[in-house]
């Protein structure tokens, strides 16, 4: 049987004024992420992930931020795209592993509709997928609550 395993990493910095959105999810706060799409920095790590373990690159490779197309996009585009790629190959996602690492917002209150957001997106159960918050004890730009930081696994197996 073959398995794979993907990890991605993604990192996208807070603004003033805009809507925060993690995994297709707008969430209420006093700060946004920026970034070329949406800067779901959620979506970003995962399709990176899911694409690593196909072997079919990264993000940027298929949707660079040179590219004016995918200014302002929404990431589940991108999302939606590496999802395509699996379902074409002779594998599924087994479980993915999220870890979102932030000291505001609180992530544990929104997980819920986050994995029934992913669940819809990638035709999985919601017990495939896991949705972590940690912080970094006020350390780094993380800590200082400048931006989020990402980090997603994924496990695809033999159909």
């Amino acid at each position: 049987m073959e398995i794979r395993i993907g990890n991605g990493f993604d990192v996208h910095k807070f603004v003033d004024a805009k809507i925060l959105r993690l995994c297709g999810v707008d969430i209420e706060f006093d700060k946004g992420l920026i970034g070329h799409s949406d800067a779901d920095v959620v979506l970003h790590a995962l399709t990176d992930a899911i694409l690593g373990a196909l072997g079919k690159g990264d993000i940027g490779t298929w949707f660079p931020p040179s590219d004016n197309k995918w200014k302002n996009a929404d990431s589940k585009i991108f999302l939606e795209f590496a999802n395509n790629a699996i379902n074409e190959s002779l594998l599924k996602i087994s479980n993915i592993d999220i870890t979102i690492i932030c000291e505001k917002p609180k992530i544990q209150e929104y997980s819920m509709a986050m994995k029934n957001k992913l669940s819809s997106i990638l035709m999985i159960e919601t017990s495939q997928i896991n949705i972590k918050g940690t912080t970094t004890e006020k350390l780094g730009f993380t800590g200082r609550e400048e931006g989020i930081a990402c980090l997603c696994s994924v496990l695809l197996r033999q159909k």
